[in-house]
C-alpha cells in the first residue's frame, strides 16, 4: 500500500475524528481572531476618546510629525510677541444699532451674478480686497491661504477651458441627477462664459501646511475653516465696494488649475471667484432668504 492509498484509507476509517478536529480548529481560529478584532476596536475607541478629551498620552487631533525634541518645537509666531492695548473706536448703543442695520441692508443686497461686464477694475481695488481677506482670523495665526488674482486674458481662457471640460464630465457622469435638478432654477450649465468675461478671477487656495525657516514643516491648524472665513471676508469686501462675484467651486479641477498657475503641492484650490461689475442685462433668480426665526436660536 503506497502512501496516498494509506492516507485515503485512514481518512475513510477515521472521518468523524478528522472532521471533528477540523471543526474544533475552525472554532478556535474564529474565536482567536474575534478577540484580536475586539482588542483592535477597543484600542481605537480609547485613542478617539483621548483625542477628544485631550488627556492621557499623545492622542491629539493634530499629531506631531515625530519630533518630541523640545528644542525643535517653535511656535507659529515668536513666543516673545508683545501684547499691545486694543482700543477700537468706542460707540454708543445707538451708533452700534445703526451700523448693524446699515451693514445688514448692504449685505442683504448681495447676489450671485453669472453675467459680468468686461470693464476693468482698478488694481488698487483688487489689492485692497485681498488685503481685507488677509485680515481674517486663522488657527494659531498661520494664515493658511493664497489668493491668486488672474487678469491676463489668455490665462482666464485657459482656466475656462479646464473648468468647462471637467464640468461637462461632472454634469453628465459625476453629479447625481438630484444635484443637477436642484441647479436648474439657476440656469447653471457646463459652459462658464463668466470665467473669461469677468475682468478678474480670484482663486482661493488653502495651504495644508507650510515650511519654517529651518526647513521643517509648519502645521496649519483648522486650515479649512480659516480659509472659509477669509473667503467670507473677501465676499463682504466685494459687496461693500460695489462689485459682484460668484462663489464657484471648481469640482475636480484642483490639480490641473494648480499646475496651470504654478502653485505648490501644499496648496489646494477651494474657491474660484469671478469679480467685476454686473453686466447691464444681468439677471438673478427672485429668491427669498430664511427669516431670522428660522436661522437664530435664542437661549
Amino acid at each position: 500500500m503506497n502512501v496516498i492509498s494509506l492516507a485515503v484509507w485512514t481518512l475513510e476509517k477515521n472521518c468523524f475524528i478528522v472532521y471533528s478536529g477540523l471543526i474544533v480548529c475552525f472554532i478556535a481560529f474564529t474565536l482567536y481572531h474575534k478577540n484580536k478584532l475586539e482588542e483592535h476596536y477597543s484600542e481605537n475607541a480609547k485613542k478617539e476618546k483621548l483625542a477628544r478629551t485631550g488627556t492621557g498620552g499623545k492622542a491629539r487631533d493634530f499629531p506631531d510629525d515625530g519630533d518630541d525634541d523640545p528644542d525643535l518645537l517653535v511656535p507659529a509666531i515668536p513666543e516673545d510677541t508683545p501684547q499691545i492695548l486694543y482700543r477700537p473706536p468706542k460707540r454708543t448703543d445707538d451708533e452700534i444699532l445703526e451700523r448693524s442695520r446699515e451693514y445688514y441692508e448692504l449685505m442683504a443686497e448681495r447676489r450671485t451674478v453669472r453675467s459680468f461686464s468686461q470693464e476693468p477694475i482698478p488694481q488698487e481695488v483688487l489689492d485692497n480686497l485681498i488685503k481685507t481677506a488677509g485680515t481674517s482670523p486663522s488657527g494659531a495665526h498661520t494664515e493658511p491661504w493664497t489668493f491668486v488674482v488672474v487678469q491676463d486674458q489668455e490665462t482666464k481662457t485657459a482656466i475656462r477651458e479646464i473648468v468647462e471640460e471637467e464640468e461637462e464630465l461632472n454634469y453628465n457622469k459625476r453629479m447625481s441627477r438630484q444635484w443637477v435638478t436642484d441647479l436648474k432654477p439657476f440656469a447653471t450649465k457646463p459652459v462658464k462664459p463668466y470665467l473669461s468675461d469677468a475682468p478678474a478671477l480670484v482663486l482661493v487656495f488653502r495651504q495644508t501646511h507650510s515650511w519654517r525657516d529651518d526647513g521643517k514643516k509648519r502645521m496649519h491648524y483648522y486650515s479649512e475653516i480659516s480659509t472659509a472665513i477669509a473667503a467670507g471676508f473677501l465676499l463682504a469686501a466685494i459687496q461693500y465696494c460695489g462689485l459682484v462675484s460668484l462663489t464657484s467651486t471648481p469640482l475636480n479641477c484642483n490639480a490641473r488649475l494648480r499646475e496651470l498657475l504654478s502653485r505648490p503641492i501644499n496648496e489646494r484650490l477651494e474657491l474660484l471667484l469671478p469679480v467685476g461689475r454686473p453686466h447691464e442685462e444681468a439677471t438673478v433668480p427672485d429668491l427669498h432668504r430664511k427669516s431670522l426665526e428660522e436661522i437664530m436660536v435664542k437661549i
